[in-house]
């Protein structure tokens, strides 16, 4: 194969690549969706699904570099998946007022467990470069 562009610009060698981590995350999906099916019922499946994956990741220690090219693929898209559900604050804005207190004490709440995750996770990060440096 040559490493001539293709039509969008992109090395014809780096597309597989693409193609491998897209792959990696519709199995980790499925498999989601199918604990969804058979044992978790009340978690929506790619959910499970990403959970599984940040395990696999954890496990191996690394994310590999096709699902990191894939990853970054996609999220040159998400503005696009934003729309509907502007779209949706918008037309529902009635309902959404009635409920205003529970969401803003669900989104507090997250935003807490998310705070405290990312400091859990920075700490675990640290301290696994710190023992690599001084491992060498």
């Amino acid at each position: 194969m040559s490493r001539r562009a293709g039509h969008n610009g992109r090395p014809l060698l780096e597309v597989p690549m693409l193609l491998r981590g897209l792959t990696w995350l519709v199995l980790f999906q499925l498999l989601g969706t199918g604990l969804n099916v058979l044992l978790l019922p009340m978690l929506p499946g790619p959910i499970i699904g990403l959970v599984l994956l940040f395990g696999y990741f954890l496990a191996r220690g690394e994310v590999g570099k096709p699902v990191n090219e894939a990853a970054g693929s996609l999220l040159r898209y998400l503005p696009l998946l934003l729309v509907p559900a502007a779209v949706g604050v918008m037309a529902y804005a009635r309902e959404i007022a009635a409920d205003f207190w529970a969401i803003v004490g669900a989104l507090v709440l997250s935003l807490l467990l998310s705070f405290l995750f990312a400091g859990w996770m920075m700490q675990k990060l640290i301290d696994r470069q710190q023992r690599r440096r001084e491992e060498s």
